[in-house]
């Protein structure tokens, strides 16, 4: 008999509300499988990694889901691993363990947008889907992905695109892989995916890596806050194709020399980073160091920095990876 093992972590998918109205993730695995209807010929254990709201996580507890993960897939007898999980940051642990997963066989992520007690929940009809596509010889060898409200996404590129409506995650530069639906899988594209990284030596701990916006009129205070406060990563989402001014930009050849890695990533849905314009654009910004993100927007291009320096450290290692990764990822 095939087994599928089921993570639970908390979020909407495992949430009820108290006496006062507030939601507060507290359902154990076993609670939200005794609602679905088991697929036949299918075992499914579950098994409790932790119980939060995803806004909650840290990168050491996006490192505990991979390596749950792991442990899981380490015996042959499991045909695919779900992961329910909060919506919040669901997008950065799906792509987190995506850049360690080289096992063909599926892991899926999916959550809720509606609390484990309301009449309407989606819950249980995500959960009964991605089990479907865990168990579906069809996602073999894609990765992790995301399944939800039907649709199944890529890890990598895939985000939160309302915050509250059913059909709440999107790949703005590539859509979804496939549909799920009626116990069956359809899956019409395969995404190009890079050689994972190792998770033995993957070390988290200590590595601080910060998102800081630039807008019409911004200093360079704000990142030279983070630097100091110890980061050695730092993601500019920065405006247009990746643009900042002539300030940000002698700022991130100073950073880049001692040492932080700058990524170049964008505010816009969707898109490539292309260093274009000089003044302080994106040619000057890649020009003083600044790594061009590609499709990667700012959650995930923060999540790639930290598998980098976690796993390699030394910072031009770090930016050589990375640009390394986007290559495979476009080309292939």
């Amino acid at each position: 008999m095939r087994r599928i093992v089921v993570l639970s972590t908390g979020g909407t998918i495992a949430t009820r509300q108290d006496a006062h109205g507030t939601r507060l993730a507290a359902e154990p695995a076993d609670a939200l499988l005794e609602r679905l209807p088991w697929p036949p010929g299918v075992a499914i254990e579950a098994r409790d990694v932790f119980c939060l709201g995803s806004y909650l996580l840290t990168p050491a507890d996006m490192h505990g889901v991979a390596l749950a993960v792991r442990e899981a897939l380490a015996d042959e007898s499991v045909a695919g691993v779900v992961v329910t999980h909060g919506t919040d940051s669901l997008e950065e642990t799906a792509y987190l363990v995506d850049l360690f997963h080289g096992d063909p066989r599926p892991v899926v992520f999916t959550g809720a947008m509606r609390p484990a007690d309301a009449p309407d929940g989606d819950g249980p009809r995500n959960l009964a889907d991605a089990i479907t596509v865990a168990d579906a010889v069809a996602a073999r060898d894609l990765g992790v992905l995301v399944c939800f409200d039907g649709q199944v996404y890529p890890a990598r590129g895939t985000r939160k695109a309302h915050t509250t409506a059913p059909a709440a995650f999107a790949a703005p530069d590539g859509g979804p892989l496939g549909r799920v639906g009626d116990g069956e899988v359809r899956i019409s594209a395969v995404p190009v995916r890079p050689k994972p990284l190792d998770l033995g030596a993957f070390r988290p701990d200590g590595i601080r890596a910060d998102i800081v916006a630039c807008y019409p009129g911004c200093d360079v205070r704000a990142l030279r806050a983070v630097a100091d406060a110890g980061a050695r990563g730092v993601v500019l989402e920065a405006t247009g194709a990746g643009n900042a001014n002539p300030e940000v930009a002698a700022e991130v050849a100073r950073l880049t020399a001692s040492g932080v890695v700058v990524a170049l990533s964008t505010r816009v849905h969707a898109g490539p980073v292309a260093a274009l314009y000089g003044n302080g654009g994106g040619a000057d910004l890649v020009r003083a160091g600044a790594v061009p993100t590609g499709t990667l927007r700012p959650s995930q291009a923060r999540v790639l920095l930290i598998a980098l320096l976690g796993a390699y450290g030394d910072p031009e290692r770090v930016r050589a990876e990375f640009n390394d990764s986007l290559e495979r990822n476009t080309h292939g």
